[in-house]
């Protein structure tokens, strides 16, 4: 189970991750020009979005339909996918924010993430 404050945390510690309001929810960002959101958390924090490739996203849904589905409108359609934090552990977790943080960051950030 992932409470936010530890999605929160392991979110900040991708480089160049800043926290900013989203309307009412908490958006993660890369703090880079052209740099986007790379996850949400809603004020209920019952799960967080990631921005994936619709390919990504079929892939994590069918490994783990537990723990992903696509966001039910037009975004999940694109490739955003809800993560359901109750059944999601910190590793699951750890590689879906990484996958959207590198769409959202710059390429040339990419050699700033952990373990390149």
């Amino acid at each position: 189970m992932i409470k936010p404050e530890k999605l929160r945390a392991e979110a900040l510690k991708l480089p160049h991750a800043l926290e900013r309001p989203h309307f009412d929810w908490a958006s993660f960002r890369v703090d880079a020009q052209k740099g986007k959101i790379f996850a949400t958390l809603p004020p209920h924090h019952e799960f967080s979005n990631v921005f994936l490739t619709p390919d990504e996203q079929r892939m994590l849904c069918a490994a783990e339909p537990g723990i992903f589905f696509p966001v039910p409108n037009k975004w999940g359609e694109k490739g955003a996918t809800s993560i359901r934090l109750a059944a999601c552990d910190l590793a699951t977790l750890r590689s879906a924010l990484v996958m959207s943080w590198r769409h959202a960051a710059p390429v040339k950030l990419h050699a700033l993430l952990p373990g390149k």
